[in-house]
Parts: structure tokens; C-alpha cells; sequence
């Protein structure tokens, strides 16, 4: 065929070569015009370039400008080399001069070193290769030049240009005349001519006065102009290691070298983690993906799975498409060695195509190998990137969600549930990134195993097709299956991890009332759902496993069963090459399961996280709001109907009008259940409105009932993302009286609040509150009853100085149960069963109507019972509280926080003070071999271990004895007879077969039966030692910490980490059959072998120690990230009310670029080994190839040395796989290395002790006898109780009071041995407490505590979680504490839901259902830990009358704020600093007018008697 086609017809071109070949054979160019000058001349050129930028170079180093004008050279951070084709273009100039110098090389060592223009061509093609490296260098590192392109090499650019033209004339030329020239030097040329002519418009056409935003438009190689001002922002912005690199760091990961060697001198810490490049940033992502969804979408509520996938593919199209090459070139490099294992079997047989042919063949399979291992790290690693990305954007859109949801879409989505999204779904997208391109993949490996089948065996190639497509549909009803038990199976780990998240909530309440194992046996319950689910899943796995690895065996049981059928000649050559062909064909075969089951849990979690993000959000239209100026109305509601059940025909609020004017202050009281608190939450927009208009002028503060404190310094709490203004500081702690806490604590504001605010009483949390609010100085002020959880001094000075004083000039609309603070109000607002019943005045409506006499009228009757225990109490000095100069809280009602104050007497303690809540413990250095072993007898004592062994050990023996026979009963060549006949060869192929297949059933199966067991014990010793450890344990530890390992190391641990051991010895055995397959005909393969294997231990060794530490890291950065979404889920409604949404978005993407960095680099760390240990394996395949050729035909048998090759094309695979499966196995034991930390957590004293049970009646009297107690939070911590004696005598009622760090809590959580005496005894009747079972003294008490406690179930679940009353018993309780009626109007009954946390019931009745528990249980003693101070004073009265009337013989202790409640009881005890201060009737302590009680009732009196006006 004429080379030239249809251009030869072309004037032009015929008048062209027509001069061009007039000029070739005219005397004058006979010798300028011969090849060999050509190519001296291109030699020449490129030694000219290497001369001009050497000189650049040292005029450079000397101190003055380059030659080619680079005039105070700057260097570039360049991050998008892969978007720079001039770039790209030199480097590929380089390998293809690098490959034509081989070829060259190679054409002369066959000319026996005499061809002269092989020479001349061979050195110029080096100079060429060398000189583009440079160029590719050069123009990496240099910062591109806006004005002007070097001059000498602009010329130099047009000079190459013109040479590689003329070339190509003079090759095209010489072809059509039939004279000697390869058509790869054409091709050469012609690519020559190409890049030539780009790089000149490049350097010349496109250069533009400004840096051009397109990739094609940067300047190839720029000089850069002296008098340019320095780049600002690539000074500030530190370039990353990655970002930064060069070409040959980036290919061979040496930008990791650094960390790595860091990782080698030292323990690994997250600040030496170098930051995340910004294409790799959540920051950078977050916006593309979201406007990309919503572009998709129009609006958020119609995101589908489809629709979240486009967005999904879109952020991170280019990577992509990248890694996608990447895979191509991987998959046709892998076949090359295939394709010429027949050709290799033929030459060791003695056939010779060619001279040398030998090394062609070695290097063409070394080449190929090279490029595999190239393109295979930089698929993964880049793979590895997209996932990183992937999960970072999900992560923000799912925290983005949580902060938006309305109330109804979240009683339906739990705290819980949307952690999991983010902790398991988002990650098991972001992993599925290992398997987007296996789908395309498995099609092209199969056509292109079809296509060497076809070459070798013909139209037995179609069996081997059919047999492919036929495993293949096998798998659809197990993928259905697969789907089916993997939805199930998240469904499941949902509602445990709800369940979970809720009960470390409230652990404390669960231990004071003996509930904890109960609840551990709920969590037992759901787990053992969800273990059904797993055990369905693992086995359907197994299955699939057995089908696909017997797969290649059934498919070249096929195929060779179909040349014997058609008669197709079977030679060793041709079978080794269609088993080389299986064998790779095994890889995607083998993967296709886990591609499937990959395919499927990715759909689940894609569907689930679309279902989440299509929820409603808050109704935008519920609020109207207006500037400050706009109107003189702050709030204004027009017949306003809300209701948190849209559906419900029964609205919360109805008909609601008032208007608030600037500056007035809005009071807000009813009885329990009225509607207050939901009416401050229609004006935060927080309640879907029905009807009506509801009008907001000016920014908003709210100070919810229930605290909300976030994780971290009092400071930062209190500024909430405000700078620091001391002043304005100052004086809003010294109104919310924290100035004398902050003194008490070790650290001041600068202590770290546990979660929760777990180190701190109720009253300062709710101080904190204040305190953050006023700080924000807005316009309107909302405070849902603050004074409630604070004592009567405080909440007059509360009172006092906030209200009255910095808010007097503010609108504040606050709830209140103290009637005593209604009078200050410029409107009331009485409310009743969701409607506004009366408005106006204190003195408007004081005779206007019944329900606020009510109100009132309570008020008074509690005041009567302090007045009738002594008359005189209001005649005493009420000045006395300005002597003290202490505003304090009555109680401080957390432990933790007096074990603080207690240490306010610092030099009691020498020891230096920690932090409560500490950095989360990490292991250091390798993980002990004991984590290893404790796993693998995890499970039946690790009996099941060695069978799993032998089971693969015999499948490996059986596959190579299968292989060896058909290598060895199968010619060489057509010549030769088969030493056996056809059937024979069958038949034991197929039994070889069948046996290989059972021992993969038996391995399967025991493997997963021993990977769910140990799971299973796991999950049951960690959650055990959990329930059963210590109250202090929950207080110092983040519930993320917990839930991290109850979630996602579970996950490992049931998902993954069976499959991680199983691949370890798989390798392991493999990785032994290869090297003695090879040592078979080449021993002398050791002499290499054993060095790379040490080199390459070297190297693991080299790299554990940083790969180690960054995969703790991955881990211990995971709990902050979920903690902050699970503390912003819980307070969302504050974040809100104070519009710092944006803010906690910036922290999410903050930690999330946290937990990204160590990930990245972990990914960079392994790609680093891998390509080390893919260049020595390669090193060691090429070094036998080698000896092969070397040794004289006929010495060894070549369809054994054919099986060798075989076997060595996936030695590199395979030994890089061993180390990477060892690293990984020890990354991801670190999950059973965390839950192992979980299992040895000190354990509290035991719950019953046989020898030791009281009686069945015990406590009969109820006597309390405490004798010089002395308690201690720590050995190291001072004295909180300091030697207290002193009796509650049995069926009296003693009331505690005292400020705070006075001891009070801390002796109530010593009677219930929730903190253990250091010194002295508490007896109850006469029984030692320390001498009986933590549950035999905790199921015999009663507590009602201070935080009203309600789980998610039912109401009869709430009163009777241990399912030992009658439903009649209940009623009776619930008709006893007013909630009975409640109960009978819902729907349910009893069997009422109840949502988490008891969310849908107001704090009043969750206080009752409370008093409703102690009334069914009846013990003889009641502990009352500021039982009322979330209920009106009417509900006060009604829950004192009860238990006066309910609890008339028992022993009754109660904490309390309201002098109300203590001071009709038997005895008071006041305590200060952890002793006794005063303990008597309240009658005589009243007589004393100088005791601390009596200036504490005074005070009540006096408080409750004033207006505030």
C-alpha cells in the first residue's frame, strides 16, 4: 500500500517532494542531505540547548542573570502538572528519544558495533532525551514569565521546528522512493513535527499580557522579569510536599520521602502533617459540589441517588478521567506478558525469529512490566485522592443538612442515624473509589483475554467466553441478595447506634437508678438483630467467593475441553499462554464479588444519604424578618397558628397575637405543658407555621431551658466566635455572677468543658448561657426560664443585672415559673393549653381572669409554708448577702465540677492540674503482637485458624499441580507427541480442578464462620466493660470516642478485618508457589531473590513506622469531627437563633481537612512502598528471564520454563501485595487495638456479691448513718467531703442546702456509690453500703434527679424499663403525679411514643414522669436532686404534696433551690467546703438569726416579696 495515499495526488505535495528530491540528488546536498548528517545535525541542536541552559544555570549560581534572560528566577508551586500538556508534551519527547536511542542501541549491537549512522543516531537520540528532561525541569520549576519568552530559546524552538520538518520531507521522501527507512522513524518525525509546532505556538501565539486561566495558554518555558513584584500569594501560601514536587518525585512518590523519614526519628504527631493541597480541600469542594447538586437538582428536596452521583462525578471529573487512563494503560501492560509467553516457550524450544531475539523478548516483557508498575501506583493513589475528596464533600453537605432540618424531619432522623451517615455511609462512598473503574475494566480484560485466547487457540476462545458470561450471571441473585442483607444490615446498625448515642447521654441516670445493665441488654438485643443480618451477609459473601474463585478453573476447564472437542492441537506454549491469560483473568474475576457487594453497600449508602438530603428544612417563610430601624415593633404576631406536627389537627399554638415593642420586657408564664417554651420557638422560626404572620425587626440571642455548652475552653463558649473585647467581657461575667467560678476553677476561662458541660453544676452551665448571649449584644433577647436551674440569691442578682440592668434598654421575652419576677414586665403573657389567655400588666391582670390567679395564688401558698414554720422569718435583715460578697449556685450539682472547686485549696495538692477531658489516647509505636494473637483466638480459642491454613495451603498445591500437568502432558510443538492422551489430560485437570474448588469452600466458610465470631466477642467484651465502668470514665471521655469505635471500628472489625488476615496468608502462600515454581528451572533465581526480599523488608520496616502512626491518626482525628457534628445536631436551635451557621460550617470543614490529611498521606506512604517493591520484583522477574535465555537450548524442559514465567509475570503483584497486605493488616488492626483499649477499662466494685445480699426488705427504716466520709475524686486530688458525720434518721425528711463546691452533690453520689469513699462508711439500717452489690443498693434507692430523663420508646417503657409493674400499677402512678389524663388523650395510651430524649414532652412533664418512677417503685428511700426546677411553682406544690402525701414514712433527702421545698422538712444540713456547717430543724436553725439558713430564707422571702420595678 503507497505510505503516502491520496496526497501524492496533491499539487502541492507533488511539487514538494518533487524539489526535494532534485535537491537530495544534486551534487551540492549528496552528503548534507544523507540521513546520517540528519541525525548528527538533530544531535547537534539538542547538545546546543544543553549548552545554552548548563551556562543559564552557572551564570545563575554566580549571582547573575541567565543567559536566556531569567533575571531573579523565582520558583513555582504548581499543583495541576497533569493539566499542562506543553509540560506533558516535553516529558513525552524525553521517553520517545529515550526508546529510540534503546532501539538504535540495540540495531547497532546487531550490526557487531559497525554502523556508523546507528551510532551517530544513538548518541543524538540520548542528547535528544536528556535535553527534553532538561526542558520538562525546567519548565515545571520556573514561574511563568506574563511579558516575554526567553529569546534564545525562542530561537532555538523555531530552529528544532524547521529541522524536524525538513527530517520528515527527506524520510517521506526516501520511503516513497522504496529505500530503506523504518516506518518508526516516520512516526517519529511525524510526533517531532507535532510537538514542534505546538510548542511554538505556545511560546509565541499565546503568549497574553495576564496569566491565562486555560492550561494551554501558560507559557512552556518563561523567563521571568526582574522587575516584577514578588507573588504575595505564593509566598503565604506554604506549598505542600505534593503540590511542589517535580516530575520524577511525583513519579516515583519521593515527596513523601520526608514524612516518612520524620516518621523513623520520631512518634508522628498531626501538626508534622503537611497540609492538604487546595484542590483537595473540603473548603475548595464543598462549594462546587453543592452548587453542582443544587445546578442538578433546582432545589434541595429533589435530590436523587442519580442526581447526588452526577454531582459527585463532576467534583472530581478530571482525577477521574485521569485514573481511568491510568487503569487502561495498567490493564493492556499486564496482557503483554501473556501475549508472548508462546513466542518465549518457542525460543527457549530452539526457534529464532531473529538475531537477539531473546533480549527483545526480556526487555519488551521488563518495559511492559515497568509500565504496569508505574501506571498502577498512580491509578491508586490518585483513586485514593477522589475518594478523599468524595467524602469530604458529603460530609459537608450532610452537616450542612443537619443544620437546617426541620423538627419533624429530625424526630425521624436521631443524632445517632446522622452520624452514621457521615461515619459509614460517606466512607464507604468515599472507598468505593477502589472500585468505579472496575466495571469497564472487567469488559476490556475480558476482550482482551479473548483476543491472546483467540491467537493461541481459536474458536475454543468462544467456550472461554460463554463459561466468563455464564460465572458472571451467576452472580445477579447473589448481588440482589448481597443488597437485600447489606440495606438490612445499616438499617439495623442504625437503630443500635440511636440507641447507643442515647444511652451514654444519660448513663449517669442509668447507673444512679441500677438501669444499666438492662439497657446494655437492649443494646444486646438490637445487636443481635443486626448480627442475624451480618451472619446473612458474610455467608451469601462465601458463596460468592467460592463461585468466583473456582471461576478461571471452571473457565479453562471449558476452553480446554473445547479444543479437545474441536480438535484443536493443545501445545504447552499456547496452554501456558491461555493460563497466564486466566490467571490475570483472575484478578477481576476474583474482584468482581467484592466489586459487586462494593456496588451494592455504595447504592445503599448513595440512596440513604439522598433520602436524608431530600428531607424538609425549616419553613424560610415563618418568620418575616426586618432591620432594626424598620419599624418600633421588635416582635409582632398576627392570629399565629404553629404547630411541630404539620399533619396534627390539634396545633401546639393557636391564634397567637402580641406585639413586643423596642425595649420592653415580655414575661411569659402558664402551667406545665402550656406552650411557652414553644412559643419562643416560633419566633426563632424553629415552628412550622400554619397561619397568621409573625414579624422579627433586629438580631436575635436565645438561652434555651436545657444547656447547651459545646466541647471546649468557658472563653470560647462564652465569645461564640466574637473577638475578645475585655471590657464588654468583663462585665457580662461579673453579671452573670462567674467571676468567683472561674477563681474556684484550676484553669479559669480557660478550663475545658467536658460534653455536655459535664464538669459543671447545672447553674453554671446555664450562667454560661447568659453569659453568651449577652456577649452577642443584639436587638431581642429570648431566655426560656433560665433562673430555674440557680438559687435565690443568684436569680435575683441574675435578675437584677441582666434583665434590669445591661438588657434594660433591649427587648427581652422571657418564660418564668418564679411569679416573683413578673411584675417587672411591661406585658405578661399568661398561657394555657397553647393559647394566650390573658395579656397586659401585672396589675392589669392580676383580678382579669382565673388562670394567672392561679399562678399567683400558688405562689402564695408556697410562701405561706415558709412562713408558718416561723412567722418572723420576713422581719430578718435581708442586707445580709451583701457581707458575703458570693453569688453562687445553691448546689453544684456535677462531681466533676466540685472535685474542681475542691481543689481551690491548691496547695493541698502538689501535683500538677489537668484538664478533665484529655487528648484521646493513642497507642505508640508497633502495634503488640498481643492485639494479633488475642484476635485470632478471638474466636473458638482460634481452632478454626489452622484448617482455614490448610485449606489454602492445598488449593495453592492443587492449582500448581493442575498447571504443572497440563504444562508438562501437553508438546511443545505440533512435531512432538503428547505424553498422554486427551481424555486423560481432561480428566485430571478436572480433578485437580474440583478439589482446588472444594478447599475454597472450606476456606470461605470457615473463614467468615471465625471472622463473625470474633466480631460478635468483641463487640460484646467492649460494650460490657463500657456499661460497667465507672461514672468518671463517661465524664473524662467524649461520647464520640465511644460511638467511633461502636460504629466505624466495629464496622471493621465485622466487615473487613477477617478478609485482611485471610489476604496476609493468602500472599503469603501464593507468594511460596511462585518462588518454588521458579526454582524449579532457575534456583539461581535465589541469588537475586533473597537480596530484594531484604531490601524489601528493609523498606516495609523503613515505611511502618510513619504508615502506623498516620493510620492512628486517622482514627483519633475521626472522634472530634463527630463529636462537633453530634454537639452541633443537639444545639442546632441555638446556632441558629444566634446566625452563626457559617461559622460551625468552617469548623466542620476544619476537622474534616483534619481527618483528610492523615488519610492522604497515608495513601502517599503506601504508593511510595509499593512502587519501591514493584521496581525490585521487577528487577528479580527480568534477572531469571535473563538466566532463561542465557543457558543453551535443550538444558531444561521449556513448557516448565514457560510455567515459571507464568508464575513470575505476577511475582512483583505478588510480593508488593504481601508487603501491602501486611501494612494494611496493620493499619487496620489499630480498629481491635481501640476496641481492646475499650475492653480493660477499670471496672466499677460488683453489681451483686452472693456471699453478701441484704434482706428482701431491707431498707425496712430507712436510717442513714454516716460516719467521717471522706471523699476524693482522684489519690492525687484534695479532700471534697472532709470527714462529715452525721444521722438522717429513718422516716424523716432532711433538706441540703449549701453554695456551690460545698459537697453537696458529691455526697448524694456517694450514697449511691456512684464515687467510692476514700475514708469512713455510710450504713443504711445497720448494712454497710461497701459490703453489698452496687445493684443490691442502687435497685433499694429512689432518685428524682435534676436533668428530667426520658428515652426513646414508650411511656410505659419510661416508668417500667424493667418490666416489673402491672399496667394498672402505672396508671395508678401516672394518675398520682397529674399525668395520668396526659396520657389517656394520646392515642397510644401507655404504648405512646416517645421521642429521643423525651423531645416530643415538655421538661415539666418529663420532671413528673420522673416522680411518676419513684412512685412506682416505693423505696424506703427518696433522694431529690433539685427535683423541681424545671416546673411552675403550682407543679412545685403538686410534686411536694405528693410526696408528703406518698412518702409520709419514708426517708426523704432533697437538694434544692427553692427554700419551699426544705423548709418544712424535718432536718436541714447545710454544708460548706465539704464539712458540716449547720444540721437542725429548720425551726431552731430559723430561731438563730445569725445562722447561714436563716439569711438563705430571708433572702427567698425578701426576693419573693419584692416586684423588681
Amino acid at each position: 500500500m503507497d505510505f503516502l495515499g491520496s496526497t501524492t495526488h496533491n499539487g502541492m505535495s507533488t511539487m514538494l517532494f518533487s524539489f526535494s528530491e532534485s535537491v537530495m540528488y544534486s551534487k551540492l546536498g549528496s552528503f548534507l542531505l544523507k540521513p546520517l548528517f540528519l541525525r548528527g545535525v538533530s544531535g547537534f541542536l539538542h547538545l546546543l540547548l544543553l549548552l545554552i541552559m548548563f551556562c543559564s544555570w552557572v551564570c545563575k549560581k554566580v549571582g547573575g542573570s541567565g543567559i536566556m534572560g531569567l533575571k531573579d528566577e523565582r520558583f513555582k508551586e504548581m499543583s495541576g502538572l497533569a493539566n499542562t500538556p506543553a509540560l506533558f508534551c516535553s516529558l513525552g519527547l524525553s521517553l520517545i528519544n529515550l526508546v529510540m536511542m534503546s532501539l538504535s542501541c540495540f540495531y547497532w549491537y546487531q550490526s557487531s558495533w559497525s554502523d556508523d549512522y546507528q551510532l551517530v543516531s544513538s548518541v543524538g537520540f540520548l542528547l535528544a532525551a536528556i535535553a527534553w528532561a532538561s526542558v520538562s525541569i525546567y519548565s515545571h520549576r520556573c514561574r511563568a514569565d506574563e511579558q516575554k519568552l526567553p529569546f534564545l530559546l525562542g530561537l532555538w524552538l523555531v530552529f528544532y521546528f524547521a529541522v524536524s520538518c525538513f527530517c520528515l520531507v527527506v524520510d517521506i521522501v526516501l520511503y516513497k522512493r522504496r529505500e530503506l527507512v523504518p516506518v518508526l522513524l516516520l512516526v517519529y518525525d511525524v510526533v517531532t513535527v507535532s510537538i514542534g509546532m505546538f510548542l511554538c505556538y505556545v511560546a509565541f501565539l499565546r503568549k497574553l499580557g495576564g496569566k491565562s486561566s486555560e492550561p494551554l495558554e501558560e507559557p512552556l518555558l518563561n523567563g521571568v522579569d526582574g522587575t516584577a513584584e514578588p507573588d504575595t500569594a505564593n509566598e503565604s501560601k506554604e506549598g505542600t510536599p505534593y503540590s511542589s514536587a517535580g516530575i520524577l518525585s511525583l513519579l516515583t512518590f519521593s515527596w513523601m520521602t520526608p514524612l516518612i523519614d520524620s516518621g523513623n526519628k520520631k512518634t508522628i504527631d498531626l501538626e508534622d502533617v503537611p497540609q492538604l493541597d487546595s484542590g483537595d480541600s473540603v473548603v475548595g469542594l464543598a462549594p462546587v459540589f453543592r452548587s453542582k447538586l443544587q445546578s442538578d437538582t433546582g432545589e434541595s428536596s429533589g435530590v436523587t441517588t442519580l442526581k447526588l452521583v452526577n454531582a459527585l462525578f463532576f467534583s472530581a471529573k478530571w482525577e477521574i478521567l485521569l485514573t481511568a487512563f491510568f487503569a487502561f494503560v495498567y490493564t493492556v501492560a499486564s496482557y503483554v506478558g501473556p501475549a508472548l509467553i508462546d513466542t518465549f516457550v518457542q525460543y527457549l524450544n530452539g526457534r529464532r525469529l531473529f538475531k537477539n531475539e531473546g533480549y527483545v523478548l526480556v526487555t519488551s516483557f521488563f518495559v511492559a512490566k515497568l509500565v504496569e508498575c508505574l501506571s498502577q501506583r498512580h491509578w491508586f493513589f490518585r483513586l485514593q485522592k477522589v475518594g478523599i475528596r468524595m467524602r469530604s464533600a458529603l460530609v459537608a453537605m450532610i452537616y450542612e443538612k443537619g443544620l437546617t432540618l426541620s423538627c419533624q424531619s429530625k424526630q425521624g432522623h436521631t443524632s445517632g442515624e446522622i452520624i452514621n451517615f457521615m461515619t459509614v455511609d460517606a466512607e464507604r462512598i468515599g472507598d468505593f473509589s477502589w472500585y468505579m473503574h472496575d466495571p469497564w475494566m472487567v469488559v476490556l480484560q475480558v476482550c482482551l483475554a479473548l483476543w491472546i485466547l483467540y491467537r493461541n487457540l481459536g474458536l475454543a476462545s468462544i467456550a472461554a467466553l460463554v463459561a466468563t458470561v455464564l460465572v458472571m450471571l451467576v452472580n445477579f441473585p447473589f448481588g440482589r441478595m448481597q443488597e437485600k442483607f447489606q440495606d438490612k444490615l445499616m438499617t439495623s446498625k442504625d437503630k443500635r447506634m440511636k440507641s447507643t448515642s442515647e444511652i451514654l447521654r444519660n448513663m449517669r441516670i442509668l447507673k444512679l437508678q441500677g438501669w444499666e445493665m438492662k439497657f446494655l441488654s437492649k443494646i444486646g438485643d438490637l445487636r443481635k438483630d443486626e448480627e442475624g443480618w451480618l451472619k446473612r451477609f458474610v455467608y451469601n459473601s462465601a458463596v460468592i467467593s467460592f463461585f468466583f474463585w473456582g471461576a478461571p478453573t471452571l473457565v479453562s476447564v471449558c476452553t480446554f475441553g473445547a479444543c479437545m472437542f474441536l480438535g484443536i492441537p493443545l501445545e504447552s506454549g499456547k496452554i501456558l499462554s491461555a493460563l497466564a491469560t486466566f490467571r490475570i483473568l483472575q484478578e477481576p474475576i476474583y474482584n468482581l464479588p467484592d466489586t459487586i457487594s462494593m456496588i451494592v453497600q455504595t447504592k445503599v449508602s448513595l440512596d440513604r444519604i439522598a433520602s436524608f438530603l431530600r428531607l424538609d428544612d425549616l419553613q424560610s417563610d415563618v418568620v418575616e424578618r426586618l432591620p432594626r430601624e424598620s419599624s418600633d415593633m421588635a416582635v409582632e404576631v398576627t392570629n399565629g397558628t404553629f404547630s411541630w406536627d404539620v399533619s396534627s389537627s390539634h396545633p401546639t399554638l393557636k391564634d397567637i397575637s402580641f406585639k413586643a415593642f423596642h425595649g420592653m420586657r415580655v414575661a411569659v408564664c402558664g402551667t406545665v405543658g402550656s406552650g411557652k417554651s414553644s412559643l419562643l420557638s416560633s419566633i426563632l422560626g424553629e415552628v412550622p407555621k400554619i397561619s397568621g404572620s409573625l414579624k422579627v425587626c433586629g438580631t436575635k440571642a436565645y438561652v434555651a431551658q436545657s444547656p447547651w455548652i459545646q466541647s471546649g475552653k468557658i472563653e470560647d463558649n462564652i465569645l461564640f466566635g466574637k473577638p475578645m473585647e475585655r471590657t464588654r467581657y468583663e462585665r457580662v461575667l461579673e453579671a452573670c455572677s462567674l467571676n468567683k467560678d472561674l477563681e474556684i476553677l484550676s484553669f479559669g476561662d480557660q478550663t475545658v468543658i467536658g460534653e455536655r458541660g459535664i464538669n459543671l453544676s447545672g447553674g453554671q452551665k446555664q450562667r454560661i448561657q447568659i453569659a453568651r448571649a449577652l456577649y452577642q449584644d443584639t436587638d431581642i433577647y429570648l431566655f426560656d426560664d433560665p433562673f430555674s436551674a440557680v438559687d435565690a440569691h443568684t436569680g435575683s442578682h441574675l435578675f437584677k443585672e441582666v434583665l434590669l440592668g445591661l438588657l434594660s434598654s433591649k427587648t427581652v421575652i422571657y418564660v418564668t415559673h418564679q411569679v416573683e419576677f413578673l411584675p417587672a414586665a411591661d406585658l405578661i403573657l399568661v398561657m394555657k393549653d397553647g393559647k394566650i389567655t390573658q395579656a397586659g400588666k401585672y396589675s392589669d391582670i392580676l383580678n382579669s381572669g382565673t388562670d394567672f390567679m392561679e399562678l399567683v395564688g400558688a405562689h402564695q401558698e408556697a410562701l405561706s409554708v415558709v412562713d408558718s414554720v416561723d412567722a418572723r422569718s420576713n422581719s430578718i435583715d435581708t442586707t445580709f448577702g451583701e457581707g458575703k460578697g458570693v453569688v453562687s449556685d445553691d448546689i453544684g450539682h456535677e462531681p466533676k465540677e466540685e472535685k474542681e472547686d475542691g481543689e481551690k485549696n491548691k496547695a493541698d495538692s502538689g501535683e500538677p492540674k489537668g484538664q478533665l477531658v484529655e487528648e484521646e489516647e493513642r497507642e505508640k509505636g508497633s502495634v503488640a503482637l498481643t492485639v494479633y494473637w488475642k484476635y485470632i483466638t478471638m474466636a473458638y480459642g482460634g481452632a478454626l485458624v489452622p484448617f482455614i491454613l490448610l485449606a489454602q495451603i492445598l488449593f495453592q498445591v492443587l492449582q500448581i499441580g493442575s498447571n504443572y500437568w497440563m504444562a508438562w502432558a501437553t508438546p511443545v510443538s505440533e512435531e512432538e507427541e503428547p505424553p498422554v492422551n486427551g481424555s486423560t489430560l481432561m480428566i485430571v485437570y478436572v480433578a485437580l480442578a474440583l478439589g482446588s474448588s472444594l478447599c475454597i469452600l472450606a476456606r470461605a466458610t470457615l473463614l467468615v464462620t471465625a471472622g463473625y465470631k470474633a466480631a460478635t466477642e468483641l463487640f460484646h467484651r467492649m460494650h460490657h466493660c463500657i456499661f460497667r465502668a465507672p461514672m468518671s470514665f463517661f465524664d473524662s471521655t467524649p461520647s464520640g470516642r465511644i460511638l467511633n469505635r461502636a460504629s466505624t471500628d466495629q464496622s471493621a472489625v465485622d466487615l473487613n478485618i477477617p478478609y485482611q488476615f485471610a489476604s496476609v496468608a493468602i500472599t503469603v502462600i501464593q507468594l511460596l508457589g511462585i518462588v518454588g515454581v521458579m526454582s524449579q528451572v532457575s534456583w539461581q533465581v535465589f541469588v537475586v531473590f533473597i537480596p530484594v526480599v531484604a531490601a524489601s523488608i528493609w523498606y516495609q520496616r523503613y515505611y511502618i513506622a510513619a504508615a502506623r502512626e498516620l493510620a492512628r491518626l486517622i482514627g483519633v482525628c475521626k472522634a472530634p469531627l463527630i463529636q462537633h457534628f453530634a454537639e452541633t445536631i443537639s444545639g442546632s436551635t441555638t446556632i441558629r437563633s444566634f446566625d452563626q451557621e457559617s461559622r460551625f460550617r468552617s469548623d466542620n470543614m476544619r476537622l474534616s481537612d483534619g481527618y483528610s490529611r492523615p488519610k492522604f498521606y497515608s495513601a502517599g506512604a503506601m504508593e511510595w512502598l509499593c512502587f519501591r517493591l514493584d521496581m525490585l520484583s521487577s528487577l528479580t522477574f527480568a534477572f531469571s528471564l535473563i538466566f532463561l535465555i542465557s543457558i543453551p537450548t535443550g538444558v531444561i524442559d521449556p513448557s516448565i520454563a514457560g510455567l515459571a514465567v507464568t508464575y513470575g509475570l505476577n511475582l512483583n503483584m505478588m510480593q508488593a501485595w504481601l508487603i501491602w497486605t501486611l501494612c494494611n493488616l496493620e493499619n487496620k488492626i489499630i480498629s481491635v487495638e481501640r476496641i481492646l483499649q475499650y475492653t480493660s477499662i477499670p471496672s466499677e466494685p460488683p453489681l451483686v456479691i452472693e456471699s453478701n445480699r441484704p434482706k428482701q426488705s431491707w431498707p425496712s427504716h430507712g436510717e442513714v448513718e454516716i460516719r467521717d466520709l471522706q471523699v476524693r475524686y482522684a489519690p492525687h486530688m484534695p479532700l471534697v467531703l472532709r470527714g462529715i458525720t452525721c444521722t438522717f434518721s429513718g422516716g424523716l425528711k432532711t433538706g441540703i442546702v449549701g453554695r456551690t463546691g460545698s459537697g453537696k452533690s458529691t455526697l448524694i453520689q456517694t450514697l449511691f456509690r456512684i464515687v467510692e469513699p476514700s475514708a469512713g462508711e455510710i450504713r443504711i439500717d445497720g448494712v454497710d453500703i461497701l459490703t453489698i452489690g452496687l445493684h443490691d443498693l442502687r435497685s433499694r434507692l429512689s432518685i428524682i434527679p435534676q436533668d428530667p430523663t426520658m428515652f426513646e420508646g414508650t411511656v410505659r417503657s419510661n416508668l417500667d424499663p424493667l418490666e416489673e409493674y402491672t399496667d394498672d400499677q402505672i396508671w395508678e402512678a401516672l394518675d398520682k403525679c397529674q399525668l395520668g389524663d396526659e396520657v389517656r388523650r394520646k392515642e397510644g395510651k401507655l404504648d405512646s411514643i416517645v421521642n429521643e430524649n423525651g423531645e416530643n414532652w415538655s421538661m415539666g412533664q418529663r420532671q413528673l414522669v420522673c416522680l411518676g418512677r419513684v412512685l412506682l417503685k416505693r423505696s424506703k428511700i427518696l433522694v431529690l436532686d433539685e427535683a423541681t426546677a424545671s416546673v411552675d411553682t403550682a407543679t412545685d406544690n403538686l410534686i411536694q404534696h405528693t410526696l408528703r402525701q406518698h412518702f409520709s414514712d419514708c426517708t426523704v433527702i432533697t437538694i434544692a433551690h427553692r427554700i419551699s421545698s426544705v423548709i418544712n422538712n424535718d432536718m436541714v444540713l447545710l454544708l460548706s467546703n465539704g464539712l458540716i456547717d449547720e444540721y437542725d430543724s429548720p425551726g431552731r436553725l430559723l430561731e438563730d438569726k445569725s445562722s447561714s439558713f436563716a439569711k438563705l430564707v430571708a433572702e427567698y422571702t425578701a426576693r419573693s416579696n419584692s416586684s423588681f420595678d
